[in-house]
């Protein structure tokens, strides 16, 4: 039976949300007075330079937990196929918003949002747990599939130059190698993510999650990601570059 106490997937989804729009405010608006304008208002550079790295720093956080929160969804999704079409479906939709929050234009194929990622993440463990089925009693062939198909499914978010690119992908296979021990799976995604600091600091929430779904949220993050980079943009337009 699983714990109550602790905390729930939607209040891990909520921290993740929460600490990713105050890194969207440091690089949407923040960055934009300090490197596009040159406009700090009536504060010194020094000073808006400061709150830039402490938004930036807590939203370090955002992508670790999201990361996890895949793997949980991957493996007690009913409908794998319907979770990858979702991702991939609301990854066209915030790019728009995506595009104008980071680069100012409209089109922009240097640089993909992070449900791209998230969505190769997710067919990188599809992969992996059909050669698992497939390869059951061939433990080499297993893992040279699987490291194969891993560093495809890496090479794929670089090519397609995706936020956290390969990296991102690489980190998410490692929360899912562990992810039949909780605190092997901490240990291993504080590692992966020590690259980033304080980034690792996200698996202490998770350290105390007690595998309950929470508060029915599910469409959340879907919508806020593309609602809330509009906005922010919006907010840089006319507050900012105007």
């Amino acid at each position: 039976m699983q714990d109550k106490k602790g905390f729930s997937g939607s209040t891990l989804k909520l921290i993740a949300i929460i600490t990713m729009f105050i890194d969207h405010i440091g690089a949407v608006i923040v960055e934009r007075m300090l490197y596009v304008t040159g406009n700090t208002g009536s504060f010194t550079y020094e000073q808006m330079q400061n709150l830039d790295d402490i938004l930036r720093g807590i939203g370090r956080l955002g992508f670790p937990l999201f990361c996890f929160l895949l793997v949980e969804g991957f493996m007690h999704t009913r409908n794998i196929r319907r979770y990858a079409v979702r991702l991939l479906l609301f990854a066209f939709v915030s790019e728009l918003p995506f595009n104008l929050a980071f680069t100012g234009r409209i089109f922009y194929p240097g640089y993909q949002n992070v449900f791209f990622t998230l969505f190769i993440g997710l067919i990188t463990m599809w992969g992996c747990r059909i050669i698992e089925e497939k390869t059951q009693f061939h433990v080499i062939l297993q893992y040279v599939l699987g490291i194969f198909f891993v560093i495809m499914g890496a090479w794929f978010a670089e090519w397609l130059q995706t936020d956290y690119a390969g990296i991102g992908v690489l980190c998410i296979m490692a929360l899912y190698l562990f992810r039949k021990n909780r605190t092997l799976q901490v240990l291993a995604g504080a590692l992966a993510f020590c690259w980033e600091i304080p980034a690792p600091l996200a698996f202490v929430p998770v350290a105390f999650y007690n595998g309950r779904r929470g508060l029915k949220m599910k469409y959340f993050f879907y919508i806020f990601y593309p609602v809330h980079l509009l906005v922010l943009y919006l907010v840089a337009y006319f507050c900012v570059l105007t």
